[in-house]
């Protein structure tokens, strides 16, 4: 015993250590992923678009997911996991500058490739962490490590709403006036500029900051995983495609539907409440109520999960408890209404960390194809809010957010009680992670 104990205890060492590099990179893509709720109305303004093209700013950020996955696996499988991390955030660099440099000339669409770029990025990087912490440790945990990133991406999406706010988007009602109340045109657009040369510095300092994390992720001692080796369950070896697990199938719909109903609850919060007249200057600081609330949902995530829950369980009780805060929304008004969505993301914390690890679960050496699949689901935050943002102009904007989440919480139901456990070997336990730091 005495001579296994310390190469176990260095595994668990550098497994903490991993978790650690991994978990700021979860802030990084956090900060990053929840500036997209400000940005709208901040695009509104200034390039003076309506709400159905401001919302191009998260329809283009999560869309580029469903373009950027796949090809994101067949990079990470000539890269490895870790030089993928380090050129998904050069990637995510590069889109900084470009939306930095062409909002401040107020080029709309430029803007919006930049913010594509960046998605791209990011998909290679989500790509390449979500399977990598899952498979970190043992599949049935992986919901809590997931929460100790989430509470990191949250902690970061939380801060990021205010450090727009303060340094990009004060006095946006005094900027709204002076636009309304402008002589000419050329008065107008004089404003619009100065407003929108704001995004200048924070963007390029964040371009720099990804650029070195970019190198820093290289020679970092993050350790390379081989799915194949931790994350295999009964004849897993003998299957060749995805299309012989169907779990796979149904929790890249999950996480279709999920990531919808949480950027209707984070990034769309800013829009739902300015339909009820609400001040600007208050409706921008909106996603920071969602983020708190889901940062409160991962700190009870971490302290019930596996201990006393499992994770399919708890993601039951999420989906019960977003459909009710959904009719909670619906049927008040104002501030309370606003406070209901908010709560959603209380309701809502937990849903990532459960289903990406039950969807992924004994996939083997398809972990990174399939892990590639649910990162294309995130193409539901591009699709819902911009359902919503359509809809709402023909129809009450309270019905329709209600539409929109009631059955996406109904599916993600399915799949927690039902759908993660179809075509699944009966009664073979999944593959240990534990030693797979280790093992590299």
């Amino acid at each position: 015993m005495s001579t296994s104990s310390p190469g176990t205890a260095g595994a668990s060492r550098s497994r903490y250590g991993s978790i650690a590099i991994v978990g700021a990179l979860f802030f990084i893509f956090g900060f990053v992923t929840w500036l997209n709720g400000p940005l709208i109305s901040f695009a509104k303004l200034a390039f003076d678009v309506s709400d159905t093209l401001a919302f191009l700013i998260p329809s283009a950020f999560y869309i580029s997911y469903f373009f950027l996955a796949l090809p994101s696996s067949l990079i990470l499988r000539r890269t490895g996991m870790k030089k993928g991390m380090a050129l998904g955030l050069f990637l995510m660099a590069v889109g900084a500058l470009v939306f930095g440099q062409y909002t401040t000339a107020r080029v709309y669409p430029g803007a919006v490739a930049g913010i594509f770029v960046i998605g791209a990025g990011l998909a290679i990087l989500q790509t390449a962490s979500n399977p990598y912490i899952s498979i970190l440790g043992p599949i049935e945990g992986a919901a809590q490590r997931i929460a100790v990133m989430g509470i990191c991406n949250k902690l970061a999406g939380w801060a990021a709403p205010f450090v727009i706010g303060t340094l990009v988007m004060h006095g946006m009602g005094d900027v709204a006036s002076r636009v309304a109340g402008a002589a000419d045109a050329a008065t107008k657009e004089a404003v619009l500029n100065e407003f929108a040369a704001r995004i200048h510095d924070p963007y390029m300092l964040m371009a720099g900051l990804l650029a070195l994390l970019s190198v820093g992720i290289l020679f970092s001692p993050l350790p390379e995983i081989r799915a194949e080796e931790v994350n295999t369950e009964g004849d897993a070896g003998s299957k060749t495609s995805l299309f012989q697990f169907p779990h796979v199938w149904l929790g890249a719909l999950c996480i279709f539907v999920y990531v919808g109903v949480e950027v209707m609850a984070g990034d769309a919060i800013g829009t739902y409440g300015q339909a009820f007249g609400l001040p600007l200057d208050e409706t921008k600081f909106f996603t920071g109520f969602t983020l708190s609330a889901m940062l409160v949902g991962y700190v009870v995530g971490l302290v019930v999960i596996p201990r006393y829950i499992s994770q399919e369980r708890y993601l039951s009780l999420s989906a019960i408890l977003g459909v009710l805060l959904a009719i909670g929304a619906f049927l008040t008004k104002g501030y309370a209404s606003v406070y209901f969505v908010a709560a959603l993301g209380f309701a809502n914390a937990m849903m990532w960390p459960a289903i990406f690890p039950l969807a992924i679960q004994g996939l083997g050496r398809l972990t990174e194809k399939g892990s590639a699949l649910l990162i294309m689901g995130i193409a539901g935050g591009a699709v819902i809010p911009q359902l919503f943002v359509h809809l709402k102009q023909v129809h009450d904007f309270q019905l329709v957010f209600l539409s929109l989440m009631v059955p996406c919480y109904l599916y993600i139901l399915y799949f927690a009680m039902r759908g993660h456990n179809v075509g699944h070997a009966e009664h073979t336990p999944v593959a240990s992670a534990r030693g797979a730091v280790s093992q590299n």
